[in-house]
């Protein structure tokens, strides 16, 4: 039996329907800004219940972008966590600012508030935390630190669609909320895809400006800008998929219980889940922590789990950042996480069979057992 982490197709109800307006728009000439960006736009303020979305090329883009226009003087600080995807960090050198780390949480394995908010210092003017795996990192005293300080908070938000703490959405708690539409996420483009969430009009219209090579009117460049605009197909192709993103949100969260529920007696730790004090994690990644991680991956796969590494190095430890001068064992939740976290397959259709297989696999390493079920591959395919 093989499980395995995606399932495109499953993702496109009345797929014939959709094609045939796929078709008409590439006939039409729907290619750049059209009308297809300006309706998905809207559709996600609204999903986000915000004022503003600007769609871009990639989630790094509306990070460089969201710290591009926060009027930011070169070598001022950024502050964000060291177990972090290297778009996060990319994207603040390449504002020409300067990143700060701190650790992980042990048990939420996001960023660590209290150590964030004691290394806030004169030069900082950005807090970017990272809501990482699905689930949103918390943000009141976050947000209480950066009204104190005059520091603007923004979130990379690109593993957290839909998340929510107490009814809100990750993403619009700070100034700019950062989404990636990369094809593992939970909305997913047909290629890359980005957008920023803002509540500001001037920043709003400062993003329409950048993205477009900072054009305000027809060759009336007033910024040095980008050339970063979201494709009109994977606009068409995120909106069409929107309406569904709430249902298999839930369906990811249905999953990750019975991952727990299963696993719950092996020598294993999960990222901590606040469900009942109004958090809605949405499961972007299922994680599971063991010291045994290298070796528990090969046994997976050797069964056809498509079980996954996310990430090997954390931001300290990798040769593009050397030159910060941070070193090994400065940040050892992050370097923990990075040698015990491996990401079980979590879809939107994974089917509860499907869940079984994979949780009788990782019982079957730690205790010698064989997967004893008859499972079938016609067993596999799960409806949404």
């Amino acid at each position: 039996m093989k499980v395995g982490r995606y399932d495109y197709r499953s993702q496109f109800e009345r797929f014939d329907e959709f094609m045939a307006e796929l078709s008409t728009m590439i006939v039409d000439g729907h290619y750049v800004l059209s009308g297809e960006v300006e309706e998905f736009e809207r559709a996600f303020a609204e999903y986000l219940d915000c004022r503003f979305v600007v769609g871009v090329n990639t989630g790094t883009d509306a990070l460089l972008c969201s710290l591009k226009i926060l009027d930011l003087q070169p070598q001022d600080e950024v502050i964000t966590q060291a177990n972090t995807f290297n778009a996060t960090v990319s994207a603040i050198c390449l504002a020409g600012l300067t990143p700060a780390l701190v650790d992980a949480n042990e048990d939420s394995f996001l960023m660590n508030v209290d150590q964030a908010i004691s290394l806030v210092g004169p030069r900082t003017r950005v807090l970017l935390p990272v809501h990482l795996y699905g689930k949103p990192t918390p943000m009141q005293e976050l947000l209480g630190e950066c009204a104190k300080r005059g520091v603007d908070l923004v979130e990379d938000a690109a593993q957290a669609h839909g998340a929510r703490i107490d009814s809100q959405r990750a993403g619009t708690f700070g100034v700019l909320g950062c989404f990636s539409f990369h094809p593992s996420k939970n909305l997913a483009a047909a290629g890359d895809g980005g957008a920023i969430a803002a509540n500001r009009a001037d920043l709003h219209e400062k993003l329409l400006a950048l993205r477009a090579l900072g054009q305000v009117g027809q060759n009336n460049h007033v910024y040095v800008g980008y050339n970063t605009k979201l494709d009109s197909i994977q606009a068409k192709i995120l909106t069409w998929k929107l309406a569904s993103l709430d249902r298999w949100n839930e369906h990811r969260r249905m999953i990750a219980r019975q991952y727990r529920d299963r696993l719950a007696d092996l020598p294993l730790k999960f990222q901590s889940w606040d469900h009942a004090k109004g958090e809605d994690h949405v499961f972007h990644l299922f994680a599971i922590r063991t010291e045994q991680r290298d070796e528990l991956l090969k046994h997976l796969q050797s069964k056809g789990v498509d079980a996954v590494i996310r990430y090997p190095a954390p931001i300290h430890l990798q040769p593009a950042f050397s030159g910060y001068g941070w070193r090994v064992g400065q940040f050892p939740v992050a370097e923990a996480l990075a040698r015990e976290l491996l990401c079980l397959p979590i879809r939107p259709n994974l089917t509860s069979t499907e869940v079984d297989y994979v949780s009788d696999c990782v019982r079957s390493f730690f205790t010698g057992s064989d997967v004893s079920r008859n499972y079938s591959i016609s067993q596999t395919r799960g409806e949404l």
